[in-house]
């Protein structure tokens, strides 16, 4: 068998662009280089087809055309077969905590008590190089029972329970890049990057621990994009020397396409698949992404568009009963509440929504669900644990449903609101601003905040532009208009922060960023896409 770099030596060379600290070079070995060049070499062409299918599609999508099922993959969805099977430490998934890769977030949510921690290469965490390649090294610090911390300002001391939840790793989506690490001159996928760097120095020791390589895969929009993580995976475990079928994902649906292909995902990855999951917020961006060009699709404010209506019930309920009928697991999504200090009537209304919101996923028959902070976990353990008395309800096959095309592409009713776009403009400049200046999960107005959240704020006002759409108070939604909200907006946050704190942010860069997405003719695959820019 050819060595890594071997097989690296008979491609374009991966040129590291980004500073290598000491710590770095732990991550950075040349083997671990090699890898991921192999696989850019071997999967980066068919990545960069894919984005170019997502770019056709939308011109189909523009010209009036609507999502569907796939004629050409009836047979999949009509046939009977399962997935390969599902680890023992991943059968009870009732509560899932997310957050970013910061060392000491990490160790918090490995000890809050949930069943599983998902750390967060993508919308929970700002891609610069330093987190990056921080969040790597506390992979492997963890797959080597070595993650500890100590607060370099208090002096406190962070250290694993004996027992923690079992770890995911969600890598970034199939659009991103990595551009620090440049492959013939080009940046390579950030996927890649990613996954590569912690599959190859920790997939042993994982196993050795009596888990495994375990990952949650986001923004698919087709099953052939399934088909080409399944082959990373493959190859992946050939080039390792691990059993086909070890390494282990469970994929968001949290775009509109994909909800059409929940059968044709699963059975894509039907060795390596444990589940899917309601990416509920970024799901909401997609519905106006791909089909808001047509004011049927027209959204009301965002507090309206709840998980109990329309498109956002119907995929919630397909879903469950795509995954069950394959016997695999089908998570809800993320409850974003975060606990409320100083106002117990405050704090009572973030559990209570969270509450609400764990007894209609698992009442609907999720076989568990997300929560974005350790004190919420208990709240939705309870709720789960008084309805679903095993480790999953993966046997409730839901039957009873038959969810249509039009269901799964029903707006909610409702109206917009001066309100509802402030907050919009308000939310969207306040996470960008602290994306620009490294942060991903931010807690804004006792939710905590990621990306999706500034996607769904800029891409809602675009539509509202788009359709000079009408307010619930008979005005017109214009440029004019959010200009005019926008400069009582961002004077209301330099008086809040005070002139020296507003210059030392970033928040006017943030403005003028989403005020230029926000008014673009075309939208903007992904505000993260020129945010990363300024960020390099």
């Amino acid at each position: 068998m050819q060595t890594t770099a071997e097989r690296a030596a008979v491609s374009p060379t991966l040129k590291i662009t980004g500073t290598v600290t000491d710590a770095y070079k732990r991550v950075l070995t040349d083997d671990a280089i090699a890898f991921i060049t192999d696989l850019e070499n071997r999967f980066g062409s068919r990545r960069r087809d894919l984005m170019k299918a997502r770019e056709e599609r939308q011109k189909a999508y523009d010209r009036g055309e609507l999502p569907d099922f796939l004629e050409d993959t009836k047979d999949i969805r009509e046939s009977d077969w399962k997935i390969l099977g599902t680890p023992d430490d991943l059968q009870d998934r009732r509560v899932e905590i997310t957050g970013p890769v910061d060392r000491k977030m990490m160790i918090n949510a490995f000890n809050s008590g949930a069943n599983v921690f998902m750390a967060d290469f993508e919308d929970a965490s700002s891609p610069t190089w330093d987190n990056m390649l921080n969040g790597q090294i506390n992979g492997m610090d963890y797959a080597r029972n070595m993650l500890k911390h100590t607060d370099p300002n208090t002096g406190k001391n962070y250290v694993m329970n004996e027992e923690t939840a079992t770890f995911k790793v969600r890598p970034r989506g199939w659009h991103m890049l990595e551009a620090h690490a440049e492959f013939g001159g080009e940046p390579m996928s950030a996927s890649l990057f990613d996954f590569g760097l912690y599959i190859f120095h920790n997939a042993r020791e994982l196993i050795n621990k009596g888990t495994g390589p375990y990952f949650y895969l986001p923004k698919m929009e087709s099953h052939k994009e399934a088909k080409l993580w399944d082959d990373v995976f493959t190859y992946a475990e050939e080039f390792l020397g691990l059993k086909h079928g070890t390494i282990k994902a469970t994929v968001l649906i949290e775009t509109l396409p994909a909800a059409f292909e929940m059968d044709e995902i699963l059975h894509a990855l039907k060795d390596h698949i444990v589940g899917l999951n309601c990416g509920r917020w970024d799901y909401i961006f997609s519905y106006i992404k791909r089909i808001g060009k047509s004011a049927d699709y027209l959204l009301p404010d965002r507090s309206q568009v709840v998980m109990g209506e329309a498109f956002l019930k119907a995929y919630s309920l397909l879903l469950i009963k795509t995954c069950h009928r394959r016997g695999a697991h089908a998570m809800g999504g993320m409850a974003a509440q975060i606990p409320v200090k100083n106002d117990e009537a405050a704090n009572e209304i973030a559990f209570n929504k969270v509450r609400a919101d764990k007894d209609r996923e698992a009442s609907f028959g999720h076989d568990g669900t997300w929560v974005a902070h350790p004190g919420m976990v208990a709240t939705a353990k309870e709720v789960f644990d008084s309805l679903m008395k095993g480790p999953n309800q993966i046997h409730r096959l839901r039957e009873d449903l038959e969810i249509t095309r039009e269901d799964l592409l029903a707006p909610h009713k409702g109206q917009a609101t001066e309100n509802g776009v402030r907050e919009n403009i308000r939310v969207g400049i306040q996470y960008t601003a602290a994306w620009l200046e490294g942060r991903g999960a931010v807690p804004l107005y006792n939710l905590m905040e990621d990306a999706a959240t500034a996607e769904i704020s800029r891409t809602q006002i675009w539509q509202q532009l788009l359709h000079s759409a009408e307010l619930a108070d008979g005005r017109t939604v214009t440029k004019d208009m959010i200009h005019e909200l926008y400069d009582d907006e961002l004077a209301q946050m330099k008086e809040s922060l005070g002139q020296d704190k507003f210059e030392n942010s970033r928040l006017a860069e943030a403005g003028e960023l989403f005020l230029e997405l926000a008014f673009a003719d075309e939208l903007e695959e992904f505000l993260t896409t020129p945010a990363y820019a300024r960020i390099q």
